[in-house]
């Protein structure tokens, strides 16, 4: 069938209803949704995980999984019905003409492909006229400002940081000079600095592109940096529109005002933080504001400051942590990359201790040392006096269940095929926390509870699960060999602003509950500020800056540190 023209704007969303069907269930996740996209013009979507953000993306890309259904409406894209196209015909829009740049980096790139060939790919696909395109993609990797284009090119995607992989998504997405850009969530992972530099790349190739941009975001701060106009969605629905400047300084609809008063904010200090259920109650589908809860505040100097006459719970000295960087043809290192350089740095008990610093300068390396993941080449660690690294085996066993580590990525921290209640119950197990299988079940059942669950969600998936309940699990798998200490790796970073407010507020209860500390990695600086006492401040490796969470980010000392506050985006 012709591709049926249809006079329009450049992009138009016409009373759009989308349903999935699981077995005998429907579940209808658009519901009449309506906008309009000028040509040049960045539109926002904002709204909670579930709303619907990204499956109107798919759905103007034509990329929706086979059990999702157009019920009514349509998407018009310079005048052609995106619904209605054949196959042929949508292949020459998708990837031409309208491209995505994805949430994740390191699950959109292909593990096994070189960088360079994977750019190289949106080339060949669309235009076969050359056998090679090496040199447009050196040039496309220079214009998105990679530094050593000529290796990251030769680069695999796990030799490269979060922030380069999302330069090469950039790539990737500009290669064909589309018209319409898509970025969903394409800034959430990444540290305060990076996500600034990609921000401003994409408004610089926008201009010299004249794309129109389709931006996703959880973050309302990256929207008003970025985007025009601005669409609300919840439940999926658009609660309100408008420019932006409208939307975040007066908005109309309680759902908007609830998400924006979520928003952790700089020296604000609530015993605990505001989620939208505060706010807002929904009935029969629809949301009814609540009056403003009064929040009870704390002082952060002094609770901070409670933790230094406690004992030292972990102890780092010297601690250099080296990777082979190249080797001679006969396979000696002749330079090394040096990820950790001489960190020295103490963790009391009970405290809640800040790690912060740009991609690639070493946090995620120092954390998995700290685990025993990763060996040290120079230094020591010591949890209660005890030096970890020269522990053997059999002697590491008993201290590794004293200290967890929570990844960033819930999703890939547990095995798709593995029931949540067996994925909870297995580090007991194999510590032998509990006498038997009994005590261990009714344990993991106390655990989900605790984190929020049900002890009915026992048997279920991963996949069952949004992205804040995964993260609760993460968290009760954390606890269930009774850890001293916890390491949070960008643990909330990629979670909304009011799934963020309630994990954070389950933190703080369970640190209560278990005496537990933390060393929290965050790239959210208000985040870090309101969670933690101190803060480390780390670059290449080393740290530049410590001391207590409020004075360092209100009054930074060295330049790096005050590059790092100066790069947050504020409403």
């Amino acid at each position: 069938m012709a591709i049926e023209k249809i006079m329009a704007n450049f992009l138009s969303i016409q009373n759009l209803s989308l349903e999935f069907q699981k077995n005998q269930e429907v579940l209808e996740v658009l519901k009449n949704i309506s906008f309009d996209l000028s040509q040049g013009e960045t539109l926002g979507i904002v709204g909670e995980s579930g709303s619907g953000k990204s499956v109107t993306a798919l759905a103007i890309m034509r990329l929706l999984s086979p059990n999702a259904k157009i019920t009514h409406g349509d998407i018009i894209f310079q005048g052609v019905s995106i619904r209605n196209a054949t196959e042929q015909e949508i292949e020459s829009i998708r990837g031409k003409k309208i491209t995505m740049i994805f949430q994740e980096p390191m699950t959109s790139l292909n593990p096994v492909l070189r960088c360079g060939y994977q750019i190289e790919e949106m080339f060949l696909t669309h235009d076969k006229q050359k056998k090679s395109y090496k040199n447009e993609v050196l040039e496309l990797l220079r214009e998105v400002k990679i530094d050593q284009p000529e290796r990251i090119y030769n680069a695999y995607p796990h030799q490269i940081s979060g922030g380069q992989k999302q330069r090469v998504m950039i790539a990737m997405a500009i290669a064909t000079k589309p018209d319409l850009l898509i970025a969903d969530e394409p800034t959430t992972a990444l540290d305060v600095t990076v996500q600034k530099a990609i921000l401003d790349l994409l408004k610089e190739l926008q201009q010299k592109y004249g794309m129109s941009m389709i931006f996703i975001s959880h973050d309302l701060a990256v929207i008003k940096d970025i985007c025009n106009k601005v669409i609300v969605m919840w439940n999926g629905k658009i609660m309100e529109t408008g420019t932006t400047y409208h939307i975040l300084n007066n908005p109309q609809n309680p759902y908007t005002q609830a998400l924006i008063n979520c928003r952790p904010k700089p020296n604000f200090y609530p015993v605990k933080l505001p989620v939208l259920q505060d706010f807002l109650v929904v009935q029969k589908g629809q949301i009814i504001p609540k009056a403003p809860p009064n929040l009870e505040y704390f002082d952060k100097m002094e609770v901070s400051q409670k933790f230094q006459a406690k004992e030292t719970l972990l102890k780092v000295e010297q601690l250099s942590v080296w990777y082979p960087d190249q080797k001679n043809f006969w396979g000696k290192v002749i330079s090394w990359k040096k990820a950790v350089e001489q960190v020295s740095f103490e963790l009391k008990k009970g405290e809640t201790l800040g790690l912060v610093g740009e991609s690639g300068c070493g946090k995620s390396t120092l954390a998995k040392t700290l685990v025993q993941l990763l060996n040290p080449t120079a230094g020591n660690i010591y949890f209660q006096k005890v030096c970890l690294n020269k522990l053997k085996d059999k002697e590491l066993k008993n201290y590794r269940k004293k200290i967890q580590m929570i990844f960033q990525d819930p999703y890939a921290s547990l095995n798709p095929r593995m029931k949540i209640g067996q994925a909870i119950m297995e580090p007991m197990v194999y510590h032998k926390i509990y006498p038997s299988q009994e005590q261990c079940f009714q344990e993991t059942c106390n655990l989900l509870e605790k984190v929020g669950l049900k002890k009915e969600h026992f048997d279920r998936f991963p996949h069952e699960f949004s992205g804040g309940q995964r993260q609760r699990i993460c968290i009760a798998r954390a606890l269930a060999i009774q850890p001293e200490i916890l390491i949070c790796d960008e643990s909330v970073s990629a979670l909304d602003v009011s799934v963020q407010a309630q994990i954070l507020n389950l933190l703080n209860s369970l640190k209560s509950e278990f005496h537990l500390s933390f060393l929290f990695i965050s790239h959210d600086l208000n985040v870090v500020q309101y969670f933690c006492d101190r803060i480390l401040v780390m670059y290449q490796g080393k740290i530049v800056e410590e001391g207590w969470a409020h004075e360092i980010l209100n009054h930074p000392k060295q330049n790096y540190t005050k590059e790092l506050v100066g790069s947050v985006l504020s409403l």
